[in-house]
C-alpha cells in the first residue's frame, strides 16, 4: 500500500492544519479549511556532487512566475532542471498518532503532532494552557552529511500560491527568524545557520549568487535554507505557526482562545522553539497511548489517522471570557454537529471530559428547543418537548439561538429535522460525562433537564400511554408535515428515516437505561419501564430469517449493522447486567446477536473485499460507525473472528489507502471503498474504543 496519503499535523484548537503526505501540490499549511492546501512543499538538501538538489516529492513543476513580469521570459517550467525528486524507493515512511517521519537519503524530516490533553481553561493554570493551545505543529529535520566532503544545503519552506497574503521575511529577538504567509502562518527556526529566503520558485532561491536578493519581496516562495559543513551531522528545529487576531466568528463575536497567551505568530513561534523538547518528548508519549499491544497494524493506522483529523477540526474560541469548545465537521465545516459529538464522545472523555460539559452546557443554554408533534403525514397537534439542534454554525458563523445552519423545514430526507436522535444524544452524552467524570455537581444542576427529555422521549413514542412500545412513533412540527431523519441522512429509508428505525429505537433504549440510572423516584419508574417496552417491541421483530428489519412494522425489508450500535452505551455505563444474554434483557441481546450473525455475510452487509456495509440496500458506509460496530460485536456481543477482526480492519485500510481517497486525508463515508462524502473529517475517533478492548 502506498506511503504517499495526505496525514492532519494540528495543534488543538486552532483549526488549522499542516498536511502532507500527497506527492505533488496537495498539501501544506491552513487554517479554517475545507480540504488540504494546495502548496508546494519544499524539503530537501543539496546532493553530495555539488550541482542538483534532491526533494521529498510534495512540489510539481512550477511555472516561472517572472514570465508575469518580464514578457521576454519564456516562463518555461524550471523547478525540475536543479531539483529532483527522491525517488520513491528511496523514501521510507513511519506513521504513527504523534509522530510521522520521512528518511530519504541522506535526509530525515520528522513532524511531531503533540496532540496533548486539553486542560479546562476553569482549572488549569496560564502556564498549562499556553502549552496545551499553543497554535503550531514542530519539525526536526536532521541531515547526515558525515560521508562527504563538501558543505551542503538543506532546505524547508512552501509556496503561497493560493493566498491573498504576501510571502514575507521574519526577524526576531532571540536568534528566531522564519519565513510567512501574512501574519497567519509561517515556518520560524532558531537555527544560528538558518538563512530565510524569498523568490519566484525554489530554484531560483536555491541558485541565487547575490544572498541580497533574498529578500525579493515578488516571489511567493520562501525557504529556510540551513548548511551543513563537511564530514558532519545536524538538526534543525522548525516551527510551523498558525495565527489569527481578533474576532473570527459571526452570529456572535469570539475570538481564538490562544490570543490571551499570545500577540502575534512570533511569539508563537519563539515559545514553541523554546518548548521543543517538551513538545516532542509529548509526540513520542502520544505514540504509546494510542498503541497497545493487542491492536493489528490495520488498527494503529486508522487510529493515527484518525486522531489526527480530529485534531485538526478542533476549535477553542474565546465568547465574552468563557471557553467555547468546537469540533467543525471535516469538510462541511458545521460548528459541533450534535450526531457527530456522540460518537467523538468517547475520545473527548478519554482526553478532556469537559469538553463533553461545555458541549452539552451550549447545546442547553442556547440550541435546545420545544415541539409539537405529528403522526406520518398528520397535524401537529400533540405534545413534544425539548430537544436540540443538529449543531451550532458553519464556517465559523454561529447560527441563532435554536436553529442549526443544518436542518430545514418540510422535508423527509436529507436536511431534514434530527429532533428524536438529537434528543437521545444529549441523554446518553450526558449519562456517559456523568458517570465518566464522576461530576455529581453537573448533574443535580441539570437533573431538571435529564428529566425533561424523559418526557420529550415518551411523548415521541405515543400519546396514549397504553399504546406506547418504548420507540419513537410521532414525528417533529419541526418537518411541518415532512419526517425526521438519523446521521445517516445520504442513506436510503433503511438508515435515513428516523421513526420505527431499529437503529434508533436500540439507541433509545440505552437513553432510557440511562434515564433510569441517574433520575430518582417515578421518573426512575418510568424510564426503566419504557426500556422494558423498547427492548421488547425490538426483539419482536426478530424474523424467521433471523434479522430484524431496519424499519419495524413499516415496508423496509433493509438488514442493517447500526442496529447493535447503541449497545455501546450500556457497555460504557457499566451496565453488564442489562447486556447479559441471559439476565431482564435476554431476548433483546439474543436477538441483536442473531440479527448480526445473520447480516455480517457477503451479499448483505459484508462486501467482496471482507469491508463492512452498513445496510444491505444502500452501497454507503460510515468508516466511524463500522469502528463502533467492529468495537461492540467484539467486545459486547463476543464475535471475535477474522471477519470483525483483522480481515475488515485490512480491508478499511485499504480504503483510506485507495488512490482517489489519499489527498483527503481521514474520510469516513464511503461507496465501495471510495470516500463519496463527510472528507476531511474528524469522527474517526470512535475507533479509541479499541484500546478498551480486552483479549
Amino acid at each position: 500500500m502506498t506511503k504517499f496519503f495526505n496525514a492532519f499535523h494540528s495543534p488543538l484548537g486552532s483549526h488549522s492544519s499542516f498536511t502532507l503526505g500527497c506527492k505533488g501540490k496537495k498539501g501544506g499549511p491552513g487554517i479554517e479549511l475545507s480540504e488540504p492546501a494546495r502548496s508546494g512543499v519544499y524539503i530537501g538538501l543539496s546532493d553530495s556532487n555539488g550541482t542538483s538538489y534532491s526533494a521529498l516529492p510534495f512540489y510539481d513543476g512550477v511555472e516561472n512566475e517572472a514570465a508575469r513580469y518580464d514578457h521576454e521570459n519564456t516562463g518555461e517550467d524550471s523547478s525540475d532542471k536543479h531539483i529532483f525528486a527522491f525517488r520513491d524507493a528511496e523514501i521510507k515512511r513511519t506513521f504513527k498518532a504523534g509522530t510521522d517521519v520521512w528518511d530519504a537519503g541522506d535526509l530525515t524530516c520528522s513532524i511531531f503532532n503533540p496532540c496533548v490533553k486539553a486542560p479546562d481553561p476553569d482549572s488549569s493554570s496560564d502556564a498549562e494552557q499556553k502549552f496545551a493551545y499553543c497554535p503550531a505543529v514542530m519539525i526536526e529535520l536532521k541531515i547526515d552529511n558525515r560521508n562527504c566532503d563538501k558543505t551542503r544545503t538543506a532546505f524547508i519552506g512552501f509556496s503561497n500560491d493560493q493566498s491573498t497574503e504576501n510571502m514575507n521575511i521574519i526577524n526576531m529577538a532571540g536568534g528566531c527568524q522564519g519565513i510567512a504567509d501574512g501574519r497567519s502562518i509561517a515556518f520560524i527556526t532558531d537555527s544560528a545557520c538558518a538563512t530565510p529566503a524569498q523568490g519566484f520558485d525554489p530554484e531560483s532561491i536555491l541558485l541565487e549568487e547575490h544572498p541580497e536578493n533574498y529578500h525579493f519581496g515578488l516571489g511567493g516562495t520562501g525557504l529556510l535554507l540551513f548548511e551543513v559543513p563537511a564530514g558532519k551531522e545536524a538538526s534543525f528545529n522548525i516551527a510551523v505557526c498558525f495565527f489569527r487576531s481578533g474576532i473570527v466568528t459571526s452570529g456572535e463575536a469570539t475570538s481564538y482562545w490562544y490570543t490571551r497567551f499570545f500577540d502575534s505568530i512570533e511569539e508563537v513561534g519563539m515559545y514553541t522553539l523554546q518548548n521543543f523538547p517538551a513538545y516532542k518528548q509529548r509526540a513520542f508519549e502520544v505514540d504509546r497511548e494510542f498503541d497497545v499491544p493487542h491492536l493489528n497494524d490495520a488498527q494503529r493506522f486508522q487510529i493515527a489517522h484518525a486522531v489526527r483529523s480530529y485534531f485538526g477540526s478542533t476549535q477553542l474560541l474565546d465568547w465574552n471570557d468563557k471557553p467555547f469548545w468546537v469540533v467543525n465537521e471535516g469538510e462541511y465545516r458545521m460548528m459541533n454537529t450534535f450526531d457527530l459529538t456522540v460518537d467523538q464522545l468517547f475520545f473527548e472523555m478519554k482526553q478532556n471530559p469537559w469538553t463533553v460539559k461545555n458541549e452539552l452546557d451550549m447545546f442547553v443554554e442556547r440550541y435546545s428547543y420545544t415541539d409539537t408533534l405529528h403522526f406520518p403525514k398528520g397535524d401537529n397537534i400533540y405534545p413534544g418537548g425539548i430537544s436540540f439542534t443538529h449543531d451550532m454554525g458553519h464556517k465559523n458563523h454561529i447560527s441563532r439561538p435554536q436553529y442549526s445552519t443544518y436542518e430545514k423545514f418540510g422535508l423527509t430526507g436529507c436536511f431534514s429535522h434530527m429532533t428524536h436522535e438529537q434528543l437521545v444524544n444529549w441523554v446518553l452524552c450526558a449519562a456517559v460525562y456523568v458517570s465518566d467524570s464522576g461530576d455529581s455537581q453537573w448533574l443535580q444542576d441539570n437533573i431538571g433537564i435529564f428529566e425533561k427529555c424523559l418526557e420529550s422521549m415518551i411523548n415521541r413514542d405515543h400519546p396514549e400511554p397504553d399504546k406506547r412500545n418504548g420507540i419513537m412513533g410521532l414525528d417533529s412540527s419541526r418537518t411541518l408535515d415532512g419526517a425526521e431523519i438519523t446521521t445517516y441522512d445520504s442513506l436510503d429509508q433503511s438508515l435515513g428515516q428516523a421513526r420505527n428505525n431499529v437503529y434508533i429505537a436500540v439507541k433509545s433504549w440505552a437513553a432510557y437505561l440511562a434515564l433510569a440510572k441517574y433520575l430518582d423516584g417515578k421518573n426512575s419508574t418510568i424510564a426503566a419501564d419504557q426500556a422494558d417496552k423498547a427492548a421488547n417491541t425490538i426483539a419482536s421483530f426478530l424474523n424467521e430469517e433471523g434479522y430484524i428489519p431496519a424499519i419495524m412494522g413499516e415496508d423496509c425489508d433493509s438488514r442493517i449493522i447500526p442496529a447493535i450500535e447503541g449497545l455501546v452505551f450500556p457497555y460504557i455505563l457499566g451496565m453488564n447486567e442489562e447486556l447479559d444474554e441471559n439476565g431482564k434483557f435476554g431476548q433483546l441481546i439474543k436477538a441483536l446477536k442473531t440479527h448480526f450473525e445473520t447480516v455480517l455475510v457477503k451479499g448483505t452487509c459484508l462486501y467482496e473485499d471482507n469491508g463492512w456495509k452498513l445496510s444491505s440496500s444502500a452501497d454507503n458506509s460510515w468508516l466511524s460507525k463500522i469502528y463502533l460496530c467492529q468495537f461492540v460485536a467484539r467486545q459486547v456481543l463476543g464475535f471475535k473472528s477474522d471477519e470483525t477482526g483483522i480481515l475488515a480492519d485490512e480491508a478499511h485500510q485499504r480504503w483510506l489507502l485507495h488512490p482517489e481517497n489519499i489527498y483527503m486525508a481521514w474520510s469516513d463515508q464511503m461507496r465501495s471503498g471510495v470516500a463519496h462524502g463527510s472528507k476531511y473529517y474528524p469522527r474517526g475517533v470512535t475507533n479509541v474504543l479499541w484500546l478498551k478492548e480486552k483479549i
